[in-house]
């Protein structure tokens, strides 16, 4: 089994997926990996919502599971596999389809549109952790599934043993606070909302999985560094160099504008985003320039 319940901690990137002409980018997704493992990042989540996974076929998301692990050979970095859907059957099926792949757990969304009710979702999460060969983070995002996992049902599934974490973008501060002070010794709480990073760390939180750490992700990870030397001042000067920047990549809908500014870095070959996802706008993208020109300086493109 895993031992992700104890990696599940510090500072997790849901990794871009980088295309080309239509097809899964190889070269620039092995550079990326290359890029992130060789930094501060504790562990890598693929084909969630930054990583286009709803747009991803079984034969790609094969490939690139097994791309990044190969990448990562050289330091074990854990992989959690981003799955959603609307079906507790067919998550069954992708949960066997994906059973034997080289992955540490799997992060599942609520069922998207169907709204079910809060004991619906308690047997839902719970016929999936029975079912699964990997360890479960639950995601609460209601502003995106139209359904919010409330602290009692969360409670109620963190006893589950193969349920092992949130990432919590429940966007309310208060239910977050709540749910941190009552979990189960060994229940993670990772916060996925980028801009209430420093908040949430102060509030408890174990780490955060946040799609802005693609960029000054050294500085993303010492914030939580510094909290835990107990140097909240240099935490806060960390942070307030890099808030600006969750507002800038959400100026328009993820993951376009962290990929544009990916490519114009040379770290991806090209910003293709598959739809229904678009490119950025003429008006974002002399946005993202002037801001990459005030904070780096373009890396090399490499084969």
């Amino acid at each position: 089994m895993s031992d992700l319940r104890n990696q599940l901690q510090g500072l997790w990137l849901p990794l871009v997926t980088p295309f080309r002409d239509g097809e899964l980018d190889q070269i620039s997704l092995r550079r990326l990996v290359r890029h992130y493992a060789d930094g501060t990042v504790d562990g890598l989540i693929l084909a969630a919502t930054s990583g286009e996974g709803m747009t991803l076929g079984i034969s790609e998301l094969e490939q690139l599971i097994a791309l990044v692990r190969a990448e990562i050979a050289g330091r074990y970095l854990p992989i959690c596999l981003g799955l959603s859907g609307a079906s507790t059957a067919k998550l069954c099926d992708a949960l066997d389809e994906t059973a034997a792949w080289p992955i540490d757990g799997y992060l599942i969304a609520s069922p998207y549109y169907t709204r079910p009710s809060q004991r619906g979702l308690v047997q839902h999460f719970t016929a999936l952790a029975d079912h699964a060969s990997w360890p479960l983070v639950l995601y609460n995002i209601p502003y995106r599934t139209a359904v919010n996992l409330d602290n009692e049902t969360l409670l109620q599934l963190a006893e589950h043993p193969n349920i092992i974490g949130l990432k919590d973008c429940g966007a309310d501060r208060a239910q977050s606070i709540d749910l941190l002070a009552r979990r189960p010794s060994g229940f993670r709480v990772l916060t996925g909302e980028d801009a209430q990073y420093f908040d949430a760390l102060t509030d408890g939180a174990d780490g955060a999985i946040l799609l802005s750490a693609h960029l000054q992700t050294e500085i993303f990870a010492s914030v939580r560094t510094l909290l835990k030397q107990g140097n909240r001042d240099a935490a806060q000067a960390a942070w307030d160099s890099i808030s600006e920047l969750t507002k800038l990549l959400f100026a328009e809908p993820s993951p376009a504008p962290v990929k544009y500014w990916l490519a114009q870095q040379g770290l991806i070959d090209s910003p293709e985003v598959r739809l229904p996802m678009v490119e950025v706008s003429a008006e974002l993208a002399g946005r993202l320039d002037a801001e990459i020109e005030r904070r780096t300086q373009p890396l090399l493109r490499r084969a």
